[in-house]
């Protein structure tokens, strides 16, 4: 079944990373280059400024850039391996990628890929050091110098516990030139990161009204080398990092580091481990370092659980009383695999990319009913049932907003985004307005929410779908990419434009020009049916509609280009330009 959007097919993603620094240079080419010159790299592309701090305030104390050497006396990348502990937070509101950065530690096979070894500060040092992020469907390798932000010769960003160990250091460097500066990772998602660190997809659970197994998720999560996170939710900006009398921080974003059980005094007790990015400022109840609970525990157990008195940010607490005080848990996979108990399945994966743009397809939420049936769409064909079940199909469907901490700097973040998936009729072409007028969803994302990406699993009966994704807002523009994970491969293709052919002898004769006087009255016309209030404008929503009624069924890319040219900035299209648009397009499709 063809698929209706601006959408073209993605394969499951290369394992080998793409060089991305802009001269095309490799990590290996420019520090070969380098120590032939005898010369240490200065990363042009990311250079040691106050722009790759900042781009909407000044900086504000006397910050020099330093390397490793110009700190200390004997620097190291990674001093006895790099774990949890070796991640402090520095200056920057970004506790979410800290947490993520947390928890790779526990991965070790994700660990070896982010952080590519043969990198040192004496084995052939250059001053460059390079990382790998999984970025829509592709694996980038980010180059950087060592030149890090400092005052006094003390690292005001990411750092270690350890004064000359600098990998997380680096890697908060690297992450930020990924972004553009060091500003645009302020505030964000712990899922976020965990994400562009294994390329895995994630699922959020609310602590209040969390499934009775979510321990046992959890468990079996963290087992399976799933990474994940937990924060505090705020009502307002002032409770922002604020200190419960717990010992906890609202708005903040922790790792979840251990889920295991214990007996204490003849029971099983179950905790739950948790990391202040900070390294330090920790839960104060029960089960937090210095507390009675201890006293009750085996001393076997205790050493299990590395349990010990230091104030390092991580803590243990009883699963109840984690529930209480935490709002949200943030899980992500490796494959939708850890999504269920049978580890056996394996997940087809389709990947799509697409665009919103306003006055064609940036239709918004279905509130929007006038413009939301002008939002991609794309068929979704499930056919074979579930190995362990005849009757439905499991897919799980993730919708990702593109480069939006990158475009930060230009005034824009993250948008409300969501979807909805509606029973296809058998004929089908881009839906109209009235399907979705009459026509109820199948399923959809719980709710439309400002985060880089909404995920969600269902289980549908096997059939045709339509899948619809959205701003919650029209006339909202983002760039966007869809996974489809299925047990069994769901059939997608992608279609082009399709236009009903004229014959054009490059001359006008009598008859071809009765046969265009006839078009042209056909195109009036529509115009006035399109024009309703009379005041010589059509929105250029239902430009579709009308060049579909005209004999031309575009695609939305060409739809999306039509409506920046022609469209105001009310999304209207005036008569005059209508009439260009459509007699060009007759011009173009007739040679």
């Amino acid at each position: 079944m063809p698929l209706h959007s601006t959408l073209s097919g993605r394969s499951s993603g290369s394992t080998k990373a793409i060089d991305t620094q802009s001269d095309g240079k490799s990590f290996e080419q420019l520090r070969q280059e380098c120590l032939q010159k005898g010369v240490l790299f200065e990363d042009p592309d990311f250079p040691a400024t106050d722009s790759s701090l900042f781009f909407s305030q000044s900086v504000p104390v006397n910050i020099e850039w330093k390397r490793p050497k110009e700190i200390c006396d004997n620097p190291k990348f990674i001093v006895g391996g790099a774990d949890r502990t070796d991640i402090c937070q520095g200056q920057l509101g970004d506790c979410w990628l800290l947490a993520a950065i947390a928890s790779l530690t526990l991965k070790k096979d994700s660990m070896a890929r982010v952080i590519p070894r043969d990198q040192e500060f004496d084995h052939r040092y250059a001053g460059i050091f390079h990382f790998q992020f999984w970025q829509h469907n592709k694996w980038l390798d980010v180059v950087v110098d060592d030149r890090l932000p400092s005052v006094r010769n003390n690292l005001i960003m990411l750092h270690s516990a350890s004064n000359n160990e600098f990998w997380s250091a680096l890697l908060e460097k690297a992450y930020a030139k990924l972004h553009g500066s060091y500003e645009s990772l302020k505030g964000g998602s712990t899922m976020e990161a965990m994400e562009d660190f294994t390329g895995g997809v994630g699922e959020v659970y609310e602590t209040k009204q969390a499934p009775n197994n979510l321990f046992s998720i959890m468990k079996k999560a963290l087992d399976r080398g799933s990474m994940m996170g937990c924060s505090i939710d705020i009502s307002s900006s002032a409770e922002s990092e604020a200190k419960t009398t717990t010992g906890l921080v609202k708005g903040h974003a922790y790792s979840i580091t251990g889920v295991e059980e214990v007996n204490y005094r003849g029971n099983t007790v179950q905790l739950i481990r948790v990391r202040n990015p900070w390294g330090q400022v920790e839960w104060n109840g029960p089960w937090s370092d210095d507390s009675r609970e201890w006293s009750y525990v085996d001393k076997a157990e205790k050493y299990r659980l590395q349990q010990n008195s230091t104030d390092d940010g991580e803590f243990w607490m009883e699963f109840e009383d984690f529930k209480r005080n935490y709002d949200k848990v943030e899980i992500c996979n490796m494959t939708p695999d850890d999504l269920t108990e049978n580890t056996k399945r394996h997940w087809e994966v389709s990947m799509f990319e697409g665009s919103w743009i306003r006055g064609s397809t940036a239709g918004g939420c279905r509130n929007f009913i006038d413009t939301f049936w002008t939002n991609p769409q794309f068929m979704l064909q499930l056919e074979d049932t579930d190995d362990d079940d005849d009757d439905v199909c499991s897919v799980v469907i993730a919708l990702m907003q593109k480069n939006r901490r990158k475009l930060r700097k230009e005034g824009l973040d993250m948008e409300t985004i969501g979807f909805a998936v509606y029973k296809a009729p058998d004929e089908v072409d881009h839906l109209g307005k009235d399907f979705f007028r009459y026509n109820g969803s199948k399923a959809r994302s719980r709710t439309y929410i400002n985060m880089r990406e909404v995920s969600e699993r269902f289980t549908l009966p096997p059939g045709k779908y339509l899948l619809v994704p959205t701003t919650f807002q029209p006339h909202h523009e983002a760039d966007f990419l869809i996974r489809i994970f299925s047990e069994k491969k769901a059939e997608t293709d992608g279609v082009m434009v399709s236009v009903l052919p004229v014959d054009n002898t490059g001359k006008l004769e009598f008859q071809e020009f009765k046969v265009f006087w006839e078009k042209m009255k056909k195109w009036i016309m529509l115009f006035l049916s399109f024009d309703t209030d009379r005041s010589g404008k059509m929105s250029s929503y239902e430009l579709r509609t009308a060049l579909k009624a005209a004999g031309m069924q575009l695609n939305n890319q060409l739809l999306q280009l039509i409506g920046l040219r022609f469209a105001d900035d009310n999304y209207d299209i005036d008569f005059d330009d209508y009439l260009t648009c459509i007699v060009r397009l007759e011009n173009m499709f007739s040679e």
